[in-house]
């Protein structure tokens, strides 16, 4: 007997007016000298006509849009290099033209919004009883199947239904510091695991301290790249150590920003392709104090690498790698609180168990141990998690995603101990959710999934996205859940 779902009237679809103002590089350094070129004959009256017109089309487009005409010139100042010219010298409206011709805007929205995580949001002031404000995350998806992360604020209703917030009229980059402290221990083993040749590791980090700064990587980097008989193989070596550098960063958002204005959009090279499937949680410390955490899934094109988001305000945000034999493959998701004094983790380390892994250090992952396969013909080709476990009485409770005939996902419930989390209580045999008619079309047929639900007032709260191109909400009641799993 199915279990009664309550989908929500609430859509979100792409929009194509949501857009950034990007760093835009129009070709090799030959165009672009010769594009600068160009640009520096122009007369200061000329200069100037042009500079007002572009700021006069895209000022209402973007926050502050000079500013990041400032930025993208400094992004090319190596070219004022070879041009024998330096840069300080030119005026700046000379310096803002030369950024807007290395600006692009780039609709993040605009193919897919899917893929949602909800939570309790930080501030809970102002709500009715029986409300509770949340913030929901997404994985948006603009030209290219770049994807980065949005994000929109709402109430929950005591009757379980949400209402949101509109959208801010622009969308806002953060100022980005790449400024860390590696362990070179913890950075070898991290290249070792991302199949880095051993041998070849050490012509960048011998010159290196135990300790060491972005900075000092960067020198290594630099004094390596000069060695003229660098084969190939040993090129990409060097190239490697610099994606890993640079995909610990931290961002900041300015304080004049809604939410729903924010997008970490791909910086490092690492996750140039796109910053897939955050999935956020409320973590809740033994001191009682809170902290956001999300996992996702960074991708340059052809390979990717697991990483982690820590945030306390979601203005300020430390961006890192997770490390580990096993922080692997795609789908690592994080219990809200620790389990015997350890952190823990569902995880699909083989691409088609679910697994679990505990750590006394959220970045490092060694231990894992599988505690659910595929079991029902609707999970038969793999099964993973849809998001963090929320806590009841009764167990962990863990939204999972099962792909079966047609490769159609589906969503099911399975129940952990809640001291044993790798002991599994029971599971519903038949899926939660399947895509019905009007959600089984888009960018891919047959999918639905989530990447965390919470509960609310005796509901399991469920976003969800549709064929990896909208996303909606549906509800299911726990006491009528509760009577649906079958218990082992």
């Amino acid at each position: 007997m199915s279990i009664q779902v309550d989908r929500k009237n609430i859509k979100f679809n792409p929009d194509s007016r949501r857009i950034i103002a990007r760093f835009f590089q129009p070709g090799g350094d030959e165009k672009v000298k010769n594009i600068i070129t160009r640009i520096l004959a122009l007369s200061d009256q000329e200069t100037r006509i042009i500079l007002k017109q572009t700021l006069t089309d895209y000022a209402q487009r973007h926050r502050n849009i000079s500013k990041v005409f400032q930025k993208h010139f400094d992004n090319a100042i190596a070219i004022f290099t070879q041009l024998d010219i330096d840069p300080e010298t030119l005026p700046q409206e000379k310096q803002l033209l030369i950024g807007s011709y290395f600006t692009m805007e780039y609709s993040i929205e605009s193919a897919a919004f899917f893929n949602p995580s909800i939570f309790e949001a930080p501030d809970q002031a102002g709500l009715d009883e029986g409300e509770k404000r949340v913030i929901v995350s997404f994985r948006a998806t603009g030209e290219g199947h770049i994807s980065s992360i949005v994000f929109r604020s709402g109430i929950i209703g005591k009757d379980s239904n949400l209402r949101f917030k509109p959208p801010g009229d622009l969308v806002d980059m953060p100022e980005t510091v790449i400024s860390h402290v590696y362990n070179k221990q913890d950075f070898f083993n991290k290249l070792s695991e991302m199949d880095v040749q051993k041998e070849l590791i050490n012509m960048v980090i011998d010159r290196l301290n135990d300790h060491f700064t972005y900075e000092e990587l960067q020198d290594s980097i630099k004094q390596s790249m000069e060695n003229d008989d660098l084969s190939p193989l040993q090129k990409k070596v060097v190239k490697d150590c610099d994606w890993l550098a640079n995909s610990h960063y931290e961002i900041t958002f300015s304080l004049d920003t809604a939410i729903s204005e924010r997008v970490i959009f791909p910086i490092s090279d690492i996750e140039k392709n796109g910053i897939e499937d955050a999935r956020f949680v409320k973590f809740i410390d033994e001191d009682g104090l809170s902290t956001y955490y999300a996992t996702y899934t960074a991708y340059n094109g052809y390979t990717i690498l697991p990483k982690l988001i820590e945030t306390k305000d979601f203005y300020h945000f430390k961006v890192m790698p997770l490390n580990g034999e096993y922080a692997q493959n795609k789908g690592m998701a994080l219990f809200p609180r620790k389990i015997n004094n350890m952190y823990a983790m569902v995880s699909r380390i083989d691409g088609v168990n679910n697994y679990i892994m505990y750590s006394n250090n959220i970045h490092y992952w060694y231990e894992a141990q599988m505690f659910q396969e595929p079991q029902f013909p609707w999970q038969f080709i793999q099964i993973g998690n849809c998001g963090s476990p929320v806590e009841t009485e009764r167990g962990w409770l863990l939204l999972t995603h099962g792909v079966g005939p047609m490769r159609r996902y589906s969503l099911g419930v399975i129940l952990l101990d809640l001291d044993d989390p790798s002991q599994v209580l029971g599971q519903t045999k038949e899926p939660l959710m399947r895509p019905n008619v009007q959600e089984r079309e888009g960018y891919v047929p047959n999918v639905v999934y989530s990447c965390g639900p919470m509960i609310h007032n005796n509901d399991l709260i469920i976003p969800y996205a549709m064929a990896d191109y909208a996303s909606s909400f549906a509800s299911v009641s726990l006491d009528e859940l509760f009577t649906k799993i079958v218990y082992y």
